[in-house]
């Protein structure tokens, strides 16, 4: 519930004597025995993204096709017509763009690594596709990341102009503000738009981002264990029924006498 996650983030809030806090492991739902995705939530950490992190994160290895899994067709080509993207050029050569297709990558926010480096201060905003996977920590760390801003900063951390402190990231300082504040938006569904409820929300959808197909390769593990362990039970069976007869069976050895020539 809401009110676990909020009692979680304020027993980490008593801790500020570090500038790299290791995080605490959180309850998800997808890391449970027989349990998948919380669909609910991958959705509505989909708007999370959308209207918070994409206008600086890109989801590069992520087809509108994909959304499919979660979204009807229909919505989901709606969303791909109101994005551009980069087309084949025309007969002089000049760039063009068209509307997004199902089949196209989602596309980027910025066009190549200098421009959004201008625009976001030197930094380099990394991109989301992979970050539970690729971060020490995975799903835990991003949600801690997002709700850790606006702690005292230490002693010793000096900030420059458009960097902020964050007790879960190395070293303590990074370039991204607060990209979470309460009901900075309106869910679809009615739920409340709380920090710890976004910051869920979207990292349950970055976990989504970093494998489409997690449900179906986790049932696959399932059916494979379940089936590995049936044949294995059933050599055990036979290998006992066949050997008996060896291991019952007695073996005695007896000195031969020969003839004196």
């Amino acid at each position: 519930t809401q009110s676990t996650w909020e009692e979680k983030r304020s027993d980490q809030s008593r801790d500020m004597s570090h500038t790299y806090t290791h995080v605490t492991e959180m309850d998800w739902q997808h890391n449970q025995f027989m349990k998948g995705l919380d669909w609910k939530s991958v959705r509505r950490g989909k708007e999370v993204y959308e209207q918070v992190f994409a206008p600086c994160h890109s989801l590069n290895f992520v087809k509108f096709r994909n959304f499919e899994a979660f979204m009807s067709k229909d919505e989901v080509k709606r969303w791909a017509a109101s994005l551009e993207v980069p087309d084949t050029p025309d007969e002089q050569g000049n760039a063009q763009v068209r509307p997004a297709k199902r089949m196209d990558f989602v596309p980027k926010p910025y066009r190549n690594e200098q421009e959004a480096r201008y625009n976001n201060s030197g930094a380099l905003p990394p991109d989301l596709t992979l970050i539970t996977a690729g971060r020490h920590g995975g799903a835990d760390y991003i949600y801690w990341l997002c709700c850790a801003y606006g702690r005292p900063v230490p002693t010793g951390v000096n900030l420059a102009p458009g960097q902020y402190f964050n007790p879960y990231f190395p070293g303590g300082v990074l370039g991204m503000p607060p990209p979470l504040s309460d009901e900075m938006l309106e869910y679809e569904d009615g739920t409340e738009a709380s920090v710890p409820q976004m910051a869920k929300d979207v990292t349950t959808f970055l976990v989504w981002c970093q494998c489409p197909a997690f449900d179906e390769r986790k049932l696959v593990g399932y059916k494979w264990l379940a089936t590995t362990g049936l044949m294995l039970a059933t050599i055990m069976y036979y290998n006992r029924f066949n050997s008996a007869q060896f291991r019952t069976k007695r073996v005695a050895f007896r000195a031969l006498r020969y003839a004196a020539k």
